[in-house]
């Protein structure tokens, strides 16, 4: 069936004859399935995206232009939801990837390393307690591994005052830890 003959099929279609809208469906399902099976290849990914395509053509039949060829308007449809699902499909590969990873990796309250990013947690709350010039050297030193020398070229401050701050800030970081008895800490 072509769209002159399909023309008033949709015009009744338009109005809501949903026996129109089978005919019209019968006329151009095995062309939208053909043309979504080429650019999805799941059986079951296809099967809905087709539904997916009727549904919104359905929805969507008040925008349609009579002075435009009908196949035409259906494929911009049908590539458009394509489009969507991949991108859709996309998110959800990486959700899954994500929710995979964090599902291999068991959450203990208990483990080491856990405990281990508590004791961090803390420790960087009592580093952000220094002033800004020895909170500064003990970032650089000890969260991006810069060494003193590299530290007085970034700061450009001697070297000899970027380790009296360095000393200065580990004597008020081991004073603070022992005020909230942290035994923990190793210094």
């Amino acid at each position: 069936m072509n769209d002159k003959e399909l023309r008033s099929w949709l015009e009744q279609a338009t109005l809501g004859d949903e026996s129109a809208f089978q005919l019209v469906y019968e006329a151009t399902h095995q062309d939208v399935y053909r043309t979504v099976a080429f650019l999805v290849y799941d059986k079951q990914d296809v099967e809905d995206i087709v539904n997916e395509v009727y549904m919104r053509m359905w929805r969507s039949f008040h925008q349609y232009d009579a002075n435009r060829p009908f196949r035409f308007w259906l494929h911009g449809i049908t590539i458009h939801l394509v489009q969507d699902w991949k991108r859709k499909a996309w998110r959800r590969i990486r959700l899954f990837e994500r929710n995979r990873q964090m599902a291999c990796e068991p959450f203990n309250w208990t483990d080491k390393a856990f405990l281990q990013s508590e004791m961090q947690h803390e420790l960087f709350g009592l580093v952000r307690q220094l002033s800004y010039k020895l909170r500064v050297v003990v970032i650089l030193r000890y969260f991006h591994d810069y060494d003193l020398e590299e530290i007085a070229d970034i700061l450009q401050i001697p070297v000899g005052t970027v380790k009296s701050r360095h000393h200065r800030a580990l004597h008020e970081l081991r004073k603070r830890i022992e005020m909230t008895g942290g035994n923990e800490y190793v210094y």
